[in-house]
């Protein structure tokens, strides 16, 4: 019998063990920094639990906010960029890994794998690129090999690729996380990221999996964050004081909804190509608002973060038992979170915290969960969404 090399054999010897521990790796379209998780898992698919050890997001300096923007979310960009990021993007989260396990006093071969999202730089579902003779498509760089070879980890990546290759749009991927670690028999919930993307996930309380909905919703931070880069000099809008001190402008808000996307078909997804400064200009020009103070424009944009998921909600999901609970950085935005509690007085709203995960953590445990699976679990059908094993698996030698 021949025997496996080296690297196939510890990939066995890891996929056998009762308890893995794994890391996560989250960069956004924010550009916050890179959110790594430590967790440990036991089982997998529906019997999975999981342990959330150690968590930390390092910002990014200035300088890598500048390169990956000069290809992010453009519909052409320099190739010699986009090929120079791919491997320099994968060199840098894995310093990043080595800095903050040095920073934990954990060895790095004390880790099974490391399940790396990498850094989008162009999502293009058929639904916005519109080219009949090609499929829907996205883009991560940050190469797995890089992370493997210089922290010695196993490393799985590139998930997108095969939710899309079976017939999906590559996002949203929370569905197999909050499906498999948070749904509760007799409680209607809906799982609520704000990150620069909106996107839910439903979980009714009847478990009856042909009422799962996992989709964008609109846009989340990215054009709050956009506008106040652009006007403000500051990379957000802290404690949502801009947006409080504006007012809504309903002609813009108006016309902000007035897109084919907000009717499509569910589930759908979307990002920074369609919700970017050139969509607000178009909607200032078409509702005569291109005057308007810039107070009110961060408000009137924190608004229709707020209104498109209100909206979605009410429109989509009727139940009466429902929960919401919320992750992302818009947790932190006051005038959205209000705006939300306002409109739903009888539904609690709380942050995934209440449900023993980290709502700052969640999408990078989510990835480890989805290396998790990768390593031992079995495709898991979930309503019409792929039932796929995702990742690309990299060894460090």
């Amino acid at each position: 019998m021949l025997s496996l090399n080296k690297n196939l054999q510890k990939l066995v010897d890891i996929a056998q063990k009762t308890t893995k521990t794994g890391i996560g790796l989250m960069s956004g379209t924010s550009l916050d920094g890179l959110d790594i998780a430590l967790c440990s898992f036991t089982g997998s698919g529906l019997q999975t639990s999981f342990k959330l050890l150690q968590f930390v997001t390092i910002p990014y300096p200035q300088s890598f906010k500048d390169e990956v923007q000069q290809v992010f979310a453009r519909k052409t960009a320099s190739l010699e960029q986009v090929t120079l990021l791919n491997a320099f993007i994968g060199n840098y989260h894995a310093e990043l890994v080595l800095e903050a396990l040095q920073s934990w006093n954990i060895a790095p071969d004390t880790v099974d794998f490391i399940a790396s999202h990498g850094q989008t730089i162009y999502h293009a579902p058929k639904r916005l690129h519109g080219q009949q003779n090609f499929p829907n498509a996205t883009l991560q760089i940050g190469d797995g090999d890089h992370i493997a070879i210089k922290t010695g980890i196993i490393t799985i990546s590139d998930f997108r690729q095969k939710h899309i290759a079976a017939g999906g749009e590559g996002a949203p991927l929370a569905l197999y996380g909050d499906v498999l670690l948070v749904s509760q028999p007799g409680q209607s919930r809906i799982l609520l990221n704000i990150g620069g993307i909106a996107n839910l996930t439903y979980l009714p309380g009847d478990s009856d999996a042909s009422k799962i909905l996992c989709t964008d919703i609109g846009p989340g931070n990215t054009l709050i964050d956009a506008a106040c880069r652009k006007y403000f000099d500051m990379p957000y809008d802290p404690d949502s004081a801009i947006a409080n001190r504006g007012n809504i402008n309903e002609a813009l808000l108006t016309a902000l909804f007035d897109h084919p996307f907000f009717t499509e078909q569910l589930p759908k997804t979307t990002g920074p190509e369609l919700f970017s400064l050139a969509y607000v200009e178009k909607a200032q020009t078409k509702s005569g608002t291109t005057n308007i103070s810039n107070d009110d424009l961060v408000s009137t944009l924190s608004a229709f973060t707020a209104t498109s998921i209100i909206n979605f909600i009410k429109t989509n999901i009727i139940v009466d038992d429902l929960n919401i609970f919320v992750s992302g950085g818009g947790t932190r935005n006051p005038f959205v979170m209000n705006h939300l509690k306002q409109a739903f007085t009888d539904t609690p709203i709380a942050d995934t915290g209440e449900l023993g995960i980290d709502p700052d953590a969640k999408e990078a445990i989510l990835f480890a969960l989805i290396g998790n699976e990768a390593l031992c679990g079995e495709p898991v059908a979930i309503g019409n969404n792929p039932a796929v094993l995702m990742g690309k698996f990299s060894f460090g030698g």
